[in-house]
């Protein structure tokens, strides 16, 4: 099978040129391409490529029980496959499902300082907090964060070129509006996209057949592993909580303010007893979580209440998926997205400024006076309002934001909507599809 082209590609042809490279670890959700990625890599670069899964391969994990040094780990893993080569400088060693055996986070040191064998890691990351692994091995590994497919691999994937999506950015960054047939173009293939989300295997489905045959079932199967995988990696007293958390997040999206509460899903419940949920579940990058701003003011960072959040899907086809047959049928036949009170609009851009390499998400919202904001970003000296609107209504909140003097570091805003490219003086309106390039047009406009 040909495998989609990802971002992670190029990273890893970069990680393997620097002589100073350390061992590296692949995090992300589970099924958006990891495994298929790291091994595609290594067979087209090594001499010899050693792939340990820590899941069917349970034998594996008992390979640090004598300690830590190198030459340790490899005897003991070639008693256990004495067919395996490992050829120093031209051998690849990559330990899949890394939360199965966190002693393996441990030997990153070791390989690191001894560096004759090249290291990759991945994994879910369900039911092993990062920090664990970071304590393990701090200093002596880089990281990559992948995600699902996002707008611009899914492009690729339709077979746009890197020439045409530049002329998507040229138009942005020149402000020059697209045609009719640009506009309605790439509206459509962001419709698909939104639908089938960057799954890879639903991606996969969907270019292969040409239609949408098949992706729900791929979907709603994925939902469902999710669910088990909370089963499964959870600890037995966060189970129940997680599960409560993750099989509510549609529900609060479809209600005016978005806002989780988990006291209308736990009688009795308050926000901060569920912190360590919503945590597990950012952490085994399943959720992209919003939080409040307690000021609208810079810094971005520390500045927000961490028991006043949104919960978006990490992928939005996933989102989707979750609803019920109907509005799938109202979705998938006349692509009436404004639906769900602007829910779906909102988790795509929030998922699009996420893929873009936005760490955190956040919104703001005040009763006295009434201000309402989707998304802030920032660039060098400014913080930014980002307004996602499902309907072309009014944006007061928007205007007042960059208006009143109360908010002197909000200079100017951006707007996202079905609309074509425009700037009025106060706020940049750009159509939804190009939310994947909003970071580089803010660093270089």
């Amino acid at each position: 099978m040909e495998l989609l082209e990802r971002k992670i590609d190029a990273y890893l042809k970069e990680w393997k040129s620097n002589s100073e490279r350390k061992p590296l670890i692949v995090k992300g959700a589970r099924q958006i391409g990891k495994t298929a990625s790291v091994r595609a890599f290594g067979k087209a670069n090594y001499e010899s490529v050693i792939e340990i899964n820590f899941v069917p391969q349970k034998k594996f994990r008992a390979i640090f029980d004598d300690g830590y040094e190198v030459d340790t780990i490899i005897k003991n893993i070639s008693l256990l496959e004495p067919s395996w080569k490992f050829v120093p400088n031209k051998t690849l060693i990559f330990f899949d499902e890394l939360q199965k055996c966190p002693d393996c986070a441990t030997s990153l040191k070791s390989f690191c300082q001894d560096g004759r064998y090249d290291v990759i890691c991945s994994g879910s990351l369900m039911g092993i907090y990062y920090e664990e692994i970071e304590s393990n091995a701090v200093g002596f590994k880089e990281d990559f964060e992948m995600h699902s497919m996002d707008f611009e691999e899914f492009l690729w994937a339709k077979g746009y070129s890197r020439e045409q999506i530049e002329d998507l950015y040229r138009h942005m960054l020149t402000l020059q509006p697209f045609s009719a047939l640009e506009m309605d173009t790439m509206m459509r293939i962001f419709r698909d996209y939104m639908t089938i989300g960057g799954m890879p295997e639903v991606v996969k489905r969907y270019i292969d057949n040409g239609h949408f045959e098949g992706t729900l079932k791929l979907q709603r199967q994925l939902l469902k592993d999710y669910e088990e995988d909370i089963t499964k990696y959870a600890k037995e007293s966060d189970k129940a909580k997680i599960l409560a958390v993750y099989s509510h997040i549609s529900t609060f999206l479809a209600k005016e303010n978005k806002k989780y509460q988990i006291s209308k899903v736990a009688k009795g419940a308050r926000n901060r007893e569920y912190i360590g949920a919503v945590d597990w579940l950012r952490e085994a990058g399943v959720v992209n979580v919003c939080y409040c701003l307690n000021n609208v003011e810079l810094p971005l960072k520390g500045n927000y209440n961490p028991e006043n959040y949104k919960l978006y899907y990490h992928d939005t086809g996933l989102l989707i998926a979750s609803l019920d047959d109907e509005a799938q049928e109202d979705l998938r036949a006349n692509k009436n997205f404004g639906t769900h009170k602007g829910a779906i609009y909102e988790n795509v851009v929030g998922e699009m400024l996420r893929k873009s390499g936005y760490e955190q998400l956040y919104f703001y919202k005040h009763d006295t006076p009434a201000l309402e904001m989707d998304f802030f970003v920032r660039d060098v000296d400014s913080l930014i309002p980002v307004e996602v609107k499902a309907k072309d209504g009014a944006t007061a909140s928007l205007n007042n934001l960059i208006k009143w003097e109360s908010y002197s570091e909000v200079k100017y805003g951006v707007k996202f909507g079905y609309k074509n490219i425009g700037w009025n003086g106060q706020f940049y309106t750009f159509p939804y599809f190009l939310a994947f390039l909003l970071r580089r047009f803010l660093k270089e406009r």
